[in-house]
């Protein structure tokens, strides 16, 4: 199978690239808006409550935990309702957020973990999404692992997804002593020779794992079709900053402007994903914080 969704960037592909993913009028097309639900996390409420929330907002999509859906289930509800409330919302699933230990070196562990992330796709299929984040859960610590034998894992990974019908995304962790940085989880995908092979990525930890924010051109849009979408403060330093640093978009020192311009000339057409963590946001009005990313998001998209 290609892996044409992942090649580095030529100026004859951009140029063709950038026609197509622009409309008439210079806005970016097919580009969606979406909420990571952990951007509400701390106020702990039900995903159908924050499936309103959402819609209310402005909102194309919504990217719950798998704990919400487990939650949802074991409540004694039921998930093709919800499915049938994000439809009638207007709202797509285009991620869910889950942490199946698929990558580690224990084969026991790894049974399990594929195991997890067979129930895990089983309920994002349910209510009717398509993507699920595939991070290196369980292998953030030491030692660092062979990125030949991680390629290996997550074509099994893909593989499980084909029958599901659910795709997993190779997701960077900037804090993770695997998958940390722009370039191994693109040699990882790679090396799958899977066509369906796509990395979720995210402003933060491109920054936390100490890639350059540049090396997002090099992949095409195929391969990014979820980009999760925050912004970072000049302090604490890259070595000492959290997740619960995490700001709105626009609000922090990331060149922002700069790199989505850059994707939408690669060919990005998919979703960009408010993840936020800053328990700061937890305090306010549910529907404030969400409609506060929104505008937050497309005030920095090119053309917008």
């Amino acid at each position: 199978m290609g892996t044409a969704g992942l090649l580095p960037l030529v100026p004859g592909i951009a140029s063709a690239s950038s026609e197509k993913s622009l409309e008439p009028n210079g806005s970016p097309s097919k580009i969606r808006f979406c909420f990571n639900t952990a951007t509400l996390r701390g106020q702990k409420k039900p995903i159908s409550e924050l499936v309103d929330v959402v819609s209310k907002a402005g909102y194309q999509a919504i990217e719950p935990w798998i704990g919400e859906l487990e939650a949802h289930k074991s409540s004694g509800k039921s998930l093709k309702d919800l499915a049938k409330q994000i439809r009638d919302a207007g709202l797509e699933v285009p991620s869910a957020i889950g942490f199946a230990e698929w990558i580690v070196d224990d084969n026991g562990k790894r049974k399990k973990g594929l195991e997890q992330a067979r129930r895990d796709m089983d309920l994002v299929k349910e209510i009717g999404g398509t993507r699920i984040a595939a991070p290196p859960a369980g292998a953030t610590q030491a030692p660092m692992l062979d990125l030949g034998a991680v390629s290996e894992r997550y074509a099994a990974l893909l593989k499980l997804g084909r029958e599901t019908g659910i795709v997993p995304q190779l997701e960077m962790w900037g804090f993770s002593k695997n998958l940390s940085r722009t370039y191994e989880v693109a040699q990882v995908a790679l090396n799958t020779g899977d066509s369906t092979a796509c990395i979720l990525a995210d402003i933060y930890h491109i920054h936390k794992g100490g890639s350059s924010l540049e090396t997002i051109q090099l992949l095409s849009g195929q391969a990014l079709q979820v980009f999760h979408m925050n912004d970072f403060p000049a302090n604490p330093p890259r070595e000492k900053i959290g997740d619960a640093d995490r700001v709105y978009p626009g609000d922090g020192i990331a060149p922002i402007g700069q790199i989505l311009g850059r994707m939408i000339q690669a060919g990005f057409k998919g979703y960009l994903s408010l993840e936020l963590f800053n328990p700061n946001y937890y305090k306010l009005d549910a529907f404030l914080v969400a409609k506060t990313g929104l505008e937050k998001m497309k005030a920095v998209v090119p053309n917008a």
